[in-house]
């Protein structure tokens, strides 16, 4: 069977916010997902922090991105600002 979730070339794209863009060439971006809670039926936000590479630091603090997932970059970067 093959999965029904489509992948954009490249890998994943998520769009989210920039929360911080104080280190060289990397930028933090919060992604929100609205999920239902199968236990209670109560709907929550689900927050997640990806950092993600953004040569020449065009993005600051409060921007609107997209990701998209690429090979891994260092320990924790493996995404790029598209």
């Amino acid at each position: 069977m093959e999965n029904t979730l489509k992948k954009a070339v490249g890998g994943r794209v998520l769009s989210g916010t920039v929360v911080s863009d104080k280190m060289k060439d990397t930028v933090v971006v919060k992604i929100d997902r609205f999920v239902k809670v199968p236990k209670y039926g109560k709907f929550v936000t689900i927050s997640k922090r990806f950092k993600a590479h953004d040569a020449g630091n065009t993005k600051k603090t409060g921007d609107k991105v997209e990701i998209r997932e690429i090979p891994p970059m260092s320990k924790d970067k493996h995404f790029i600002v598209v």
